[in-house]
């Protein structure tokens, strides 16, 4: 199934919906998905392909492209030409005018539009966001249909334009008790295709609870587009209460009654000291001094629990690996045999965020000249959909395609 992916970053939600990646044991479920796991060594395993191929990718970060496309060229032989850095607002201008922008007989199309006019950790503007497509301040203090806040109105004219059996849009869980934002988003998704999509309401999925070692929650929209689906399934989809058989969002794998939610411990623990590294993403780690508790980012992980949110911020803000004792260090054992307080390194980040280690985010110049350094890395580590939280949602539609959608 073609994949077209929007606001992509460093691919996430791309290496989630195509699966074949490496993680933790323990983020998979095995009594569920016994057919998910298709390599063990040790901790790790490796889970299965899904039935989709990211053949279109978008962002405005050229170090998100260079990151995505070190991975994904040993998946991919064109993942350059795959990878499209420009504005959503300027492709689809292109693409009116005639222009040739998106492939043909796209099946899905994912993206999570951009979050910080809707998360609780910014200012709240919403769709009066005064940041434009390109995430420049506005040159006006009126509200703008090119502005950040009003991207997701651009991911409705490429559906509209690619017409895809399927949609599925992500944001933060903040945007859901911000006025009937979410109820307004819903409506206008609906209107891709001149009113041609089925829009589920949109729900709110707690990371943990799906093998991911991060107290991170997104909403999620799924659209399906109504001339595609069988009769069935439109009448199990428009139901007050969708039954388990059609319902789109994925079963929780872990939790109460479940498997064990999975640790920092868990995903970090074996993970050498930066200066024993090899590993150049393991190696690097904000140099940020200690604020004060007052401060957002100024704590140490948990490790016996799940990490904080992995925010896209400056290196000021990023959580600490371990505090030393006069700031509130907790970690005995360690203060004890006298490691450093430091933050949380760029792979520790991604650990937590599900990223498989062979995932390298410090890079020095790539072929079009682009450097990636752990402040670039820290964002767009931050800004990703993790990738078993993915894996679970793609999984969870390719169990029930079949019985969405009429034959082609």
């Amino acid at each position: 199934m073609k994949l077209l992916s929007l606001f992509s970053g460093c691919g996430g939600m791309d290496i989630g919906f195509e699966g074949n990646f490496t993680c933790l044991s323990k983020s998979i479920n095995e009594k569920i998905h016994p057919d998910w796991i298709v390599q063990k060594k040790g901790k790790w395993v490796k889970v299965a392909p899904t039935i989709f191929d990211t053949v279109f990718a978008n962002d405005i970060r050229p170090d998100a492209k260079a990151a995505w496309v070190s991975y994904f060229q040993n998946k991919k032989k064109n993942a350059n030409d795959i990878y499209h850095i420009d504005s959503v607002v300027d492709l689809v201008k292109k693409a009116k005018d005639g222009e040739k922008i998106f492939p043909e007989n796209i099946d899905i199309v994912t993206g999570g539009f951009p979050c910080q006019d809707f998360s609780i950790a910014g200012k709240r503007l919403g769709f009066n966001s005064q940041k434009s497509h390109l995430g420049v301040a506005l040159e006006t203090d009126e509200p703008s249909i090119e502005s950040r806040g009003q991207l997701y109105m651009w991911m409705r004219e490429v559906i509209t334009l690619t017409a895809p059996k399927l949609f599925i849009a992500e944001n933060v869980k903040g945007l859901t008790n911000l006025a009937d934002v979410k109820e307004v988003i819903e409506h206008d998704f609906a209107a891709a295709g001149n009113g041609g999509y089925l829009v589920v309401p949109a729900r709110v999925l707690y990371a943990p609870e799906y093998g991911v070692p991060q107290s991170r929650e997104r909403v999620i929209f799924f659209g399906f587009k109504k001339s595609a689906l069988k009769k069935s399934a439109i009448k199990a989809l428009s139901a007050e209460e969708i039954s388990a058989e059609y319902d789109p969002y994925p079963p929780k794998t872990h939790g109460k009654d479940l498997k064990k939610i999975v640790t920092v411990k868990d995903a970090i623990g074996d993970l050498p000291e930066p200066e024993q590294s090899s590993d150049p993403s393991q190696k690097v780690y904000s140099k940020a001094k200690y604020m004060g508790a007052h401060c957002q980012g100024q704590t140490e992980v948990k490790l016996d629990s799940v990490g904080p949110t992995i925010r896209s911020e400056h290196h000021g803000n990023i959580e600490y690996r371990r505090l030393n004792a006069e700031h509130g260090g907790k970690h005995e054992e360690e203060l004890n045999s006298n490691l450093p307080e430091r933050r949380l390194s760029v792979r520790e980040c991604a650990r937590i965020q599900t990223f498989p280690d062979d995932y390298q985010f410090i890079l020095k110049k790539t072929e079009s000249n682009v450097q990636v350094s752990s402040s670039d890395a820290y964002k767009i580590i931050g800004n990703a959909v993790p990738c078993v939280l993915a894996y679970n949602i793609a999984k969870s539609i390719e169990a029930k395609w079949s019985q969405y959608f009429k034959e082609a």
